[in-house]
């Protein structure tokens, strides 16, 4: 590797990290299940088809506006799993506490898991506690895992997307990022900012009983929107076109990132799902999608393309366009 020591930056979830999977994990680790590199693993037991994933969370701060790591932990795996097309049905939670961190956070911590595990409908069936000496953690680490159950004929991937298939974005992108990096910083601007954390595995089930030919499901965490879609791009060996216009950024987080100098496609989110649809389905599945809670700001933001293979491009509002590349670097660090 070009690196002798581990950086932040192979955990932004941009290039550094693709090339830590790649160049370390897969070498070691390499099978049918994870060389697919999607959000989770599809494995079979006699009968059945099974969606798994495992997650960490390390955000700080652990309490933020709309949110804090049990909510997060939660909803990020959730939502790994939904993003196969999966109905999620248990979760696992390992927590590694700091020696010293008051009770009543824990507690606190705890009730905020337990109800977005109800949102989502599932179970929280095993688990596991390590409390570290103090300085050796920051407050709370949680990793969770899930399981859920994949019905005959849906086969989501990052490797289907197809020319002239629409892209779909089900609501305001860059919330979450911009949410933790004020309470982070103590910034305080004019509109309050809120994460997007939720579950969306009922919104997913609702675009399924349009049409299970969904092509690709992702949900455009670390990196944000910008790098999850190369993601696709490279998975699927087309090109993606974005239209800047048609992108659904709030007027206060666009404040907030160009006074933090961000671009807002590079923003974490965590209640948010790209989808890659057949053009012929995709004005249906949008209008499912806006008449639920978790859709109704969703909005189609481009489509795919044969040029420019690996590629995506963003069609800007004055009519140039420009590529628009994986993160490279660590913008936002620790921010799920």
């Amino acid at each position: 590797m070009k690196y002798d020591k581990v950086l932040l930056a192979h955990g932004s979830g941009g290039k550094l990290s693709h090339d830590l999977v790649r160049e370390v994990f897969l070498p070691a680790f390499g099978n049918k299940a994870l060389n697919r590199l999607d959000d989770r693993a599809e494995v079979s037991v006699p009968g059945t088809r099974l969606a798994f994933s495992t997650d960490s969370f390390v955000v700080n701060p652990i309490f933020f506006a709309g949110g804090d790591i049990g909510k997060l932990a939660v909803c990020g795996t959730v939502n790994d799993l939904a993003m196969g097309g999966a109905q999620p049905l248990y979760l696992s939670v390992g927590f590694i506490i700091e020696e010293g961190l008051e009770m009543d956070i824990l507690k606190k911590i705890v009730a905020s898991m337990q109800a977005a595990a109800r949102e989502a409908g599932v179970d929280i069936v095993t688990g596991d506690t390590k409390v570290v000496e103090k300085g050796s953690a920051d407050k709370l680490f949680i990793n969770t895992a899930g399981i859920g159950i994949v019905e005959e004929g849906i086969h989501i991937s990052g490797h289907n997307a197809k020319p002239g298939d629409k892209v779909i974005i089900n609501g305001f992108i860059g919330d979450h990022g911009m949410a933790v990096m004020a309470e982070r910083q103590g910034l305080s601007f004019q509109s309050r900012i809120a994460s997007d954390c939720a579950p969306l595995n009922k919104l997913v089930a609702k675009m399924l009983e349009v049409t299970k030919d969904i092509r690709v499901l992702r949900d455009p965490t670390r990196g944000g929107v910008a790098t999850t879609l190369n993601e696709i791009a490279g998975q699927s060996s087309v090109g993606i076109v974005l239209h800047e216009k048609e992108l659904p950024i709030r007027d206060e987080v666009m404040a907030a990132c160009e006074f933090l100098g961000f671009d807002p496609l590079y923003v974490a989110n965590e209640g948010k799902l790209l989808a890659i649809v057949p053009a012929e389905k995709a004005e249906d599945i949008l209008a499912v999608m806006q008449g639920e809670k978790y859709g109704e700001n969703a909005a189609i933001i481009g489509e795919v393309v044969s040029d420019h293979p690996g590629k995506v491009v963003l069609k800007t509002a004055v009519g140039g366009r420009r590529i628009v590349d994986m993160l490279v670097g660590e913008q936002l660090p620790r921010i799920c």
